[in-house]
């Protein structure tokens, strides 16, 4: 039974498109297969930016740390513990203002850890998180799919690939707010995208 780790990072929550598109991809997932779903809406987490003080923990003994040390380690121990038991992760992905919600930016900066997801090397960096494969459900407004001003695709590649992750896959819902016709197109299309992906776990 695979383990999917499922992200939802709208500030809709369950209204939100991306996390609609999301929960229909793992629907469709589940009629073909028997899944252990832990679903993270991240706006619910109340993840604090990252500090300072925070990144000192990760250096750090657990024996040696105070309780308020003990409090900031627990933030990223236990996001990177799901996220290293999961096999796959689905990911909700609204766009905001060209980028990506900061609670979404708060757990990349928890789980991009040297050590930890990845090493330097004289090579560069060599991620530890392999063999995991990243569905990305991103919903936006307009229309912006190989354009310059889809920072997300790029960047969820790089630093997804940064950890091991190469096998990142992406279904679009744009033009959401480009009318009726512009946003039923988009359904329609994503979900013809979503029956290209899912035959392969048939």
């Amino acid at each position: 039974m695979k383990n999917v780790l499922v992200l939802n990072a709208s500030l809709q929550q369950e209204n939100g498109h991306s996390s609609k598109l999301t929960k229909e991809f793992v629907a469709n997932w589940q009629e073909r297969e028997a899944l252990a779903v832990h679903t993270v809406d991240l706006s619910q987490l109340n993840l604090p930016h990252l500090s300072a003080q925070e990144m000192q923990t990760w250096s750090m003994i657990s024996d040696n740390m105070t309780p308020e040390q003990s409090k900031l380690a627990a933030y990223s121990d236990d996001l990177l513990t799901q996220l290293e038991n999961s096999d796959a992760i689905v990911i909700g992905m609204p766009m905001y203002n060209f980028t990506m919600p900061s609670t979404f930016k708060a757990w990349i900066d928890r789980i991009a850890r040297a050590g930890r997801t990845f090493s330097y090397t004289s090579e560069g960096p060599k991620g530890h998180l392999t063999g995991k494969t990243v569905y990305v459900m991103a919903a936006r407004g307009g229309i912006y799919q190989g354009t310059d001003s889809d920072t997300q695709t790029p960047y969820l590649r790089l630093v997804f690939g940064l950890i091991g992750i190469t096998d990142v896959n992406f279904i679009y819902l744009e033009g959401l707010n480009m009318g009726e016709d512009s946003a039923q197109k988009s359904w329609q299309d994503a979900r013809e995208k979503m029956t290209e992906l899912l035959p392969e776990f048939a």
